[in-house]
Order: structure tokens, then sequence, then C-alpha cells
């Protein structure tokens, strides 16, 4: 039966797309925690780039009218289907109800693909493809978030999503599936899908699922493997059923609650008196129109040679919005603008435009979310000069840990206030 306290419906034709790094580099086939550099690192960035100017990604969701179990199979607003897997699953969990969701990455990066094939450039046509893949890999999970959100303030937990072509249920199954879920009652479908046969979808980079609705919380809190966050690859969560911090929103709505973006009992590398210091004398940071925010941290050390020198270094760092969990998007460190003391540290004495270069090139966690400085493995470096990298990462990570910690001083303050 239809859900009695609110049906739901959800259309938007560019939701929010910031696909995690480490979810594309898993795609690309290499071994996790593998860090893309060079020729790779350029494809990434530019397949990336490219999608963010072109790409039209959207996203659809709706409670179905109607939902009941019946023998072997299950039907959804009159249409029957047979996925024994999902059956056992939405009868195992109580559910009442089912959401359906479509997903697209759009047509744009598959026909930019198709023409990078064709005009013999296969490292183009790979990592577009790819991205696009991640990009509808990212929309579903999204949605999942956000179900979880409508879910939670009416008592009730979404399941995990299942499609056509998963273990049990045959692709065969996908021309219903879609026929369904273009159903749209006030909110127009957002985008064009066909679907051959075969079961095949067109444009290829489109994905269509169903998630259970239960009111049975506490049953699922006894039933692990049905909450969905157990396959969620989403960052923070706060209305996971695992320890895990609720991720950036979808859709363009405000959440009704306040939202935990930043770990707020990080265990940083400095105790929290220096980066309460420091956030107050050397960082500043401006919120831009668009959510973006720039940072500033003045860096004040000395040289371990020609009698200890003062020196001054600015670290830039741009950050995306609070709702995509605040990437990393810009990096930059130079020696302020009246600094000489730079010019006396060992290596630069030696060949000042390669030091200075390689100080320019490293931008350390560019691309993932801030949060990724908590988790960050470096050599501990006491030296105040940039000569070696072990000292030059020390420093990023002194600079983005009072960035992290600034940040979550404030929206714990705000949440408190709030509450």
């Amino acid at each position: 039966m239809r859900d009695l306290v609110e049906s739901l419906e959800l259309a938007s034709k560019l939701p929010d797309v910031n696909v995690m790094s480490e979810e594309y580099v898993r795609l690309l086939g290499f071994p996790r925690g593998w860090q893309l550099e060079g020729r790779s690192l350029e494809l990434a960035h530019w397949a990336r780039d490219w999608y963010a100017t072109n790409g039209r990604p959207w996203i659809y969701a709706r409670q179905a009218e109607n939902f009941d179990i019946a023998g072997d199979s299950f039907r959804i607003d009159g249409i029957a289907f047979t996925s024994k897997r999902l059956r056992d699953t939405l009868q195992q969990a109580e559910s009442h109800s089912v959401i359906l969701v479509a997903v697209g990455a759009g047509p744009e990066a598959e026909e930019e693909s198709r023409r990078r094939w064709v005009d013999e450039k296969p490292d183009e046509y790979f990592f577009l493809e790819i991205f696009a893949s991640a990009v509808v890999e990212h929309l579903v999970t999204t949605a999942g978030g956000r179900l979880c959100d409508w879910a939670e303030q009416h008592d009730m937990a979404v399941l995990p999503h299942y499609s056509p072509g998963y273990p049990e249920w045959d692709i065969a199954e996908q021309p219903p599936l879609l026929e369904l879920i273009k159903r749209a009652r006030k909110k127009p479908f957002p985008s064009l899908v066909e679907v051959f046969d075969t079961g095949m979808l067109r444009p290829k980079k489109t994905l269509l699922a169903v998630f259970g609705l239960t009111r049975h919380t506490d049953r699922l809190r006894r039933l692990t493997e049905l909450v969905p966050c157990e396959n969620c690859s989403f960052g923070p969560c706060q209305y996971r059923r695992a320890p895990y911090r609720r991720a950036p929103q979808s859709f363009g709505e405000q959440l009704p609650v306040p939202v935990v973006v930043l770990d707020q009992d990080a265990a940083y590398s400095v105790n929290r008196k220096a980066l309460k210091r420091w956030t107050e004398e050397r960082l500043s940071i401006h919120i831009n129109p668009d959510g973006s925010l720039d940072a500033i941290f003045r860096y004040e050390g000395t040289t371990c040679t020609n009698m200890g020198r003062p020196l001054a270094f600015d670290y830039a760092v741009k950050l995306g919005p609070r709702a995509q969990g605040y990437p990393i998007l810009h990096q930059r460190c130079v020696p302020a603008a009246a600094d000489t003391g730079h010019t006396h540290m060992c290596q630069y004495i030696e060949n000042p435009e390669r030091l200075m270069n390689s100080i320019d090139l490293e931008k350390p966690l560019n691309g993932e979310r801030l949060n990724s400085v908590l988790s960050w493995q470096r050599k501990p470096s006491a030296a105040g000069c940039y000569c070696e990298p072990a000292s030059r990462e020390h420093k990023w990570g002194l600079v983005l840990e009072t960035i992290h910690f600034a940040l979550a001083q404030k929206e714990f303050e705000q949440i408190t206030e709030i509450s």
C-alpha cells in the first residue's frame, strides 16, 4: 500500500556532482589507495573538468502508489516483478512501500567519448567513459542519502537499492521498470531515456533502481545486511546506522536539521591549543557568494642554516562549498611579499629555480575533501625550512589541519546554537 504519511517525488536536471577521487580511481581499475600521477592524473583532471563544463546529470525519484508481495513476485503499481533476492529483502524488512529511482550522467559524455575514439584518442575515451560511470554511481548514492534523510524525518528507513541486471533480477525486466518510473505525478521526468528489448538503456550511462521503505527501523538494527549504509560509499552521513557522517545533500534543497560535514572529534597531529592560536593569529577565511571558501594561512619559521634566518610563506587554499564536503579545489604556497629569509635556505642557494618549482607544484590532497587530512599519513618533520619534501608536507599538514579545526569549531558552535 501507498505510504499514508507523505508521498515523495523528487526531480533535478542538475544535481551537485562531486565524484570522490577514490571512487574514480577504483573504477579506473587501480588498487585501493593508489595516487594518480603523470599522464593518468592529467587525464583524470581533464575528464572531470570536461564533464563539469559539458555534462548534464539528472535524477528522478518517486514513491510507488501501491506495493504488495505475493508468492514468488512483488507488484509495484500493478506491475509484477520476479527478483527473488529483492522480494526476500523487502519481505524480511517488512517493507510497506518502495521508492523508484532513475539517474543518468546524460548523453554528452557518451557522445564525446565516441568522438575521442573515432579520433584515435583511446586514453581520453577511457577516462571520460569511466568518469561518466562514476557520476552514475555518485548520483544513485546521493539519491540514497537524500532518501535516508526524508525517511528519517518520518520514522522510517530506506533499504539498499537494487536494479535489474543485479544477481537474481533478470535485466529483461528493465523495460517495465522504466515504464513504471516514467509515470511521473507532478514533476516532469527530467531526461529522455529509451530501453531496448534486451534491457539495455540509452543513454547507456543511466541506472534504474528500487529502494525498499520500511517503518521497522528496530528490525533493521538486527538485520545489518539490510541497512543501505553497509554498501554506501558516500562521505559523512548523520543518518547512518553505523559510524559514518552525513554525506553532501543533493537536489539543491536545504536539510531541516543541521548536518555535520567535518569530524568534530578529529585526532589532529598537533594539540588543539596550538590550532586555536594559529586560527586566531595566522588564518583568515573568506566565504564567497557561491559557497566556496578562500583561506589564507601565514607560516613563520626559520632556516636551518645561516644563523636561523626568519622566513614567512603564505598558503592559499580554495575549498568547495560545505554541501559538497569542502573539497580542496586549489592550493598554492609562495613566500610572503616582503620575505627574504627563503633566499637563505641551503637548497635555494644551491638551485633556487628547482626548489621554488617543487614548492609551487606540490598540492597534497588536491581534489579530496578536507576531512582527508585527518587520515593523511606523512613523515614528521621539525625543520623550519622548505628544503626537503618531508618538511614541506609537514607544513601543508599543519595548514590543512588548522583550516579543518577552524571550520569544525564554527560548525560545532552553529549546531550548539540551533540545539
